[in-house]
């Protein structure tokens, strides 16, 4: 599916899209509509491009976008701003504050929680999952340590989801598939490869995590997740939806673009779903305030432990190609390396970014008008532009 494509091959498209000119957003016919100005505040900016940054989110909504929410920090700087619109029907500007579906940056969480289990000794990363799981792979599956489903070298296959196009998973937005189902599915194919022996970034992988982390607290993810990094990290705007297909509190609307028979385009209002089946892997629902909160928690080490916390800023060793660690994805880019991690969620797509030394960090939410496609957002792209250089 082409979705589970567009994260994996995240850096490679952020590394082709900062090197090149920004694209011009593609002519859909749909009425034009008034943007909305830009909201922005800065603060010590002397090593940021603020005329940049404004300009990144200038025009919204457009074809591409409906809104942005950006925050860049760090110690070159702060910078915040915003655009667009809450929804198009009538036309408000964007809330700022607002919750978001923030899609795979949820990985960052269940990473860390796993790893404060492993500080306190109940969970060992060396360890195969299976020990822990007994039966839920099935015999097709060699051990399989929970830091290889951590650096996504685990070898299971992608669960099966409601549909592949987004007609099919549309129609089904709001019918639940639990996570077990998805684990389920994804154990009866058998393993793609042997672990270790490559790196595919693939849901299943924090799924399964998911699991583990119930099995051996006892109590739901959504409560442990909570109780382990939400709370340790101040993110009180952030939470797990479950079942709910409804984004509690002040949000955002989402949007897919889709074409019509005739050729011309529809948004298609996708603030509502069920997206319980992505559980660990991506069922959060957060603010950029939040995210920046996750972000320089955790690279202060006040939520995982050093020992623990290196994990996330190491690769797996022995693999040509790999990028992602325990979490997150490494970034070189114009002499510096990013850690980041990105989310899509159809309506919106997320990131969160930053230097080990916390020296520059990014978050941004952009209301993608196709936000599963395998390309980058325009709109996310002239953004990271702005923010990374």
């Amino acid at each position: 599916m082409q979705a589970r494509r567009r994260t994996a091959v995240l850096a490679a498209s952020l590394v082709a899209v900062l090197a090149a000119t920004p694209l011009a957003a593609p002519a859909f016919a749909t009425p034009a509509r008034t943007s909305v100005p830009v909201s922005a505040s800065a603060h010590s900016t002397n090593a940021l491009d603020v005329e940049a940054l404004t300009a990144a989110l200038a025009g919204l909504p457009d074809p591409d976008a409906t809104a942005a929410l950006v925050r860049v920090g760090g110690t070159d700087g702060t910078w915040r701003g915003s655009a667009g619109v809450h929804d198009l029907a009538s036309a408000a500007p964007a809330d700022p504050d607002a919750r978001f579906r923030a899609g795979s940056t949820t990985k960052v969480v269940t990473a860390a929680a796993v790893l404060r289990l492993a500080a306190e000794r109940r969970i060992d990363l060396n360890t195969p999952v299976q020990r822990y799981l007994p039966g839920v792979l099935g015999g097709k599956f060699r051990p399989i340590t929970v830091r290889q489903l951590l650096n996504h070298t685990s070898g299971i296959p992608a669960g099966d989801g409601l549909g592949d196009s987004f007609e099919e998973v549309y129609a089904h937005r709001f019918d639940t598939l639990t996570p077990q189902a998805v684990v389920a599915s994804a154990a009866a194919k058998g393993p793609e490869f042997r672990p270790g022996e490559k790196q595919h970034y693939l849901n299943i992988n924090y799924t399964v995590l998911g699991l583990l982390i119930e099995k051996v607290t006892g109590h739901s993810y959504a409560s442990e997740a909570t109780r382990l990094v939400l709370r340790p990290a101040g993110m009180r705007d952030t939470y797990f939806p479950g079942t709910d297909p409804r984004i509690d509190g002040p949000h955002n609307h989402g949007y897919q673009a889709v074409r019509r028979a005739d050729g011309t385009t529809e948004f298609v209002d996708v603030t509502e779903w069920n997206q319980a089946d992505r559980f660990a892997a991506g069922d959060m629902i957060s603010t950029t305030a939040d995210l920046e909160r996750l972000l320089t928690s955790l690279f202060r080490g006040r939520i995982v432990p050093a020992p623990q916390l290196r994990e996330m800023f190491t690769l797996p060793a022995h693999i040509d190609g790999a990028t992602y660690s325990a979490g997150l994805q490494r970034f070189p880019y114009e002499g510096k390396v990013y850690w980041l991690k990105s989310g899509g969620r159809y309506g919106y797509n997320t990131l969160i970014a930053g230097t080990r030394d916390l020296g520059r960090t990014l978050v941004y939410s952009v209301g993608s008008t196709d936000a599963k496609g395998e390309d980058m957002n325009p709109v996310a792209q002239r953004i990271a532009m702005a923010a990374l250089k």
